[in-house]
């Protein structure tokens, strides 16, 4: 039986951080010996916030390091499928059919592009942002992915994706599976200011590529408990970034519990509490850094991946554009006239006409 796939990737607006490793990556790694991958750098869904040229310009290099991210967390190119969506024509023809099959107002109810909208500092929302999540579908359906794996509030993104395979299969016959999302573990993680979840663009992010200074300093700048003015004062532990982070990537759980159990009773302060997560993150890292300095090391590496990914995902998206056209009669009525066109070239190369036969 053949293998179910996946369909996930990311904007390529630059490194990735431990949100993406937690909430998406950490997964991808454990499906891909199970399922037939497909990785996407999503360039065309980062133009409806970032249309700039500047912005542009800037998707090479970005996905070249994101793919150094994949690579150094364990993604094998020899198992997945690593492309580049802007170089597959074929998403935005499955993109214009699947608008027909969008209201508006349906569009207008996920809640994530108002916040997307808003932390691009757009006043007005553009039609490429507004149409955001049809092209999600898309991406999903056009490899005919069965699970997406996704942070928590993209889940909504997935649920329109299953309604609009589930509308295209109504009206012209069974083409697309209904994929299911699969959020990770950790759905989310907070930032270090405690206040938003990890982004580059808030700045509260500990990315997979820090090194080890950096990854120390920013653990120091931590939100923990404010009410908590002196070492001796007990403190809260439930929802304290800093043992959140702690729980995530500590593997030594007794050592958490002590370090919880003295926090609540004011017997530890936060420097131990933060000098022994930083020291675990850097644990965490260590390996993805050392092989994330291989793979760079090796010239041309990830442009070859990335070629080899998006040639291999065009012919996966003709495959599935015939399959649609076929489903909808857009085949037959092309092929008719192109039929016709054909009968009368013939015709005149014989001297005839239509008018002569009559």
């Amino acid at each position: 039986m053949e293998r179910k796939r996946i369909l996930t990737g990311d904007r390529p607006t630059g490194k990735l951080h431990l949100g993406h490793y937690v909430g998406s990556l950490a997964n991808r790694v454990k499906l891909q010996d199970d399922y037939e991958c497909f990785f996407i750098i999503a360039d065309l869904h980062m133009l409806t916030t970032k249309p700039e040229k500047k912005d542009v310009e800037a998707i090479a290099e970005n996905a070249r390091e994101m793919v150094l991210d994949y690579l150094a967390c364990g993604i094998d190119p020899e198992k997945s499928v690593i492309y580049l969506q802007s170089a597959v024509p074929e998403v935005y023809e499955l993109n214009l059919f699947f608008e027909m099959l969008v209201t508006v107002p349906r569009l207008q109810r996920i809640p994530t592009l108002k916040e997307m909208a808003q932390a691009a500092h757009l006043e007005e929302m553009p039609l490429g942002l507004l149409g955001y999540p049809v092209l999600q579908a898309a991406d999903i359906l056009l490899p005919r992915a069965h699970v997406v794996p996704v942070g928590k509030d993209n889940v909504p993104h997935v649920e329109l994706t299953r309604e609009i395979a589930r509308r295209f299969n109504f009206l012209y016959g069974e083409v697309f599976p209904v994929p299911d999302p699969l959020v990770g573990e950790v759905p989310t993680l907070v930032g270090i200011d405690g206040a938003a979840k990890m982004s580059k663009s808030l700045g509260n992010a500990i990315l997979l590529s820090d090194d080890p200074k950096t990854v120390e300093k920013k653990v120091f700048k931590m939100y923990t408990d404010p009410n908590r003015v002196r070492a001796d004062v007990p403190g809260r532990v439930e929802g304290n970034p800093v043992f959140i982070y702690h729980d995530i990537f500590n593997p030594n759980k007794e050592e958490v519990e002590d370090l919880k159990r003295r926090y609540r009773e004011g017997k530890v302060g936060d420097v131990e509490v933060k000098e022994k997560l930083a020291r675990a993150l850097n644990a965490f890292l260590d390996p993805i850094r050392e092989r994330r300095e291989y793979f760079r090391r090796q010239t041309g590496l990830v442009d070859e991946i990335l070629y080899e990914g998006t040639m291999r995902m065009r012919e996966e998206g003709r495959k599935t554009l015939i399959e649609v056209r076929k489903a909808m009669g857009l085949a037959g009525v092309w092929n008719r006239i192109s039929r016709g066109a054909e009968r009368r070239r013939k015709k005149q190369e014989k001297g005839g006409t239509d008018a002569d036969e009559a």
